[in-house]
This record gives structure tokens, C-alpha cells and sequence, in this order.
């Protein structure tokens, strides 16, 4: 099998790539994430990925997958971006409280050696109930909420706030695997070995 690089520091990426029980090696992208306002939350997405596996540089001879993703969290049209205070966070949650939300995840896969890559997204809608102020508070002093797009895990205690979803589970973790796995058959990866 050909190696495989996760262009992602994300722990819940790594883990939900454990799952599948693939081997792979980790190398932080270069490339931050921007909110340009003249795409769509799902065209914003692709393009974050798309670029996160660009960005990791490699010789072009190496025969190797290149996985990059870019999850968003939009409400009404707006991106709620991963909170950088207290306060932040609190708006957002008392935002997402008793509304239903949607959650895009853009994956790029990019084979090096051919510089070929197939970018694709999928959405998620989540439903979270009313919230109250004292739910909010306790949620943030878990510390929980800060590295998250929407302020929210929903693998975590966050998952207490989620009424329901439409979609794909792991795509609001932070990874669809479903679609990473038929990206990286239609790359002539086959998990199954």
C-alpha cells in the first residue's frame, strides 16, 4: 500500500483514521484556513483542503496519498470559525441553542506521484435543544469547545446538546469516512488490504 500522510494535527482525525486501521504518518500542513467571502461554505471547505494537501512538500517522485480536510460549522449562512475566548464561545453556543445548523466537511485526496487529487464534501445537519445560560458556562470551563469549529464537540460532552443529526456522524467529528473511503478506492487504495 502506498504511504499515506494526514495533513492534520487533529487528534480526532487521527483516531477516526485509526479506526479504520490504516497506517499512515502525520505532517502538519503549512496552510491556515481563511473564510474568503466570495465562496459557499461548501465551495470554502474543498478549497482549505484542497490547499492543506497542496501545501505538504514532497519530492515528485514519492509514491504517496495526501489526505487534507477542512470542516466549517454554518448557521444561517454564517461560519462560526473555532472560538478563541470564553466569550466567543458562549456566543456562538447561545447562537447554535434550539437551531439546526449544518456542518461541512471538504476532503481532498492527492496522489503525489501522479499529482492527481479528487476533492469532495459532505454536509451534516445538526439539530442541538434549548440551552441554558448555566449548560453554556459548564460546557466552556471543560475547555472542550476551543478547538472546535462551532464551539462544540459533538464526540464529547458537546453531544449532550445534539437533539438530533441528518448526515454523516463522522463528518461532524471532523473526518467522513464513508467518502475518505471511496476517494481512496477510486485512488486504488483498498482498506480491506
Amino acid at each position: 500500500m502506498k504511504r499515506i500522510i494526514l495533513a492534520s494535527n487533529s487528534p480526532r482525525r487521527q483516531e477516526l483514521l485509526k479506526l479504520l486501521g490504516i497506517n499512515f504518518e502525520i505532517q502538519v500542513s503549512s496552510w491556515k484556513e481563511m473564510a474568503l467571502s466570495n465562496l459557499s461554505p461548501r465551495e470554502l471547505c474543498c478549497h482549505n483542503a484542497r490547499e492543506k494537501a497542496k501545501a505538504i512538500l514532497l519530492s515528485p517522485e514519492e509514491d504517496c496519498i495526501v489526505i487534507g480536510c477542512d470542516t466549517i460549522v454554518v448557521l444561517r449562512n454564517h461560519i462560526l470559525e473555532k472560538p478563541e475566548t470564553e466569550e466567543d464561545a458562549r456566543k456562538m453556543l447561545s447562537l447554535l441553542s434550539g437551531k439546526a445548523h449544518i456542518v461541512y466537511s471538504g476532503l481532498s485526496v492527492r496522489d503525489n506521484k501522479i499529482q492527481k487529487e479528487i476533492t469532495e464534501y459532505v454536509k451534516t445537519t445538526v439539530k442541538f435543544r434549548e440551552l441554558s445560560s448555566m449548560e453554556i458556562d459548564s460546557y466552556i470551563s471543560t475547555g472542550e469547545p476551543f478547538d472546535k469549529a462551532g464551539a462544540y464537540g459533538i464526540q464529547g460532552k458537546g453531544a449532550l446538546f445534539v437533539e438530533y443529526i441528518n448526515g454523516c456522524y463522522y463528518n461532524v467529528v471532523g473526518l467522513p469516512l464513508v467518502t475518505l473511503y471511496k476517494i481512496l478506492l477510486k485512488t486504488g487504495i483498498n482498506i480491506w488490504g
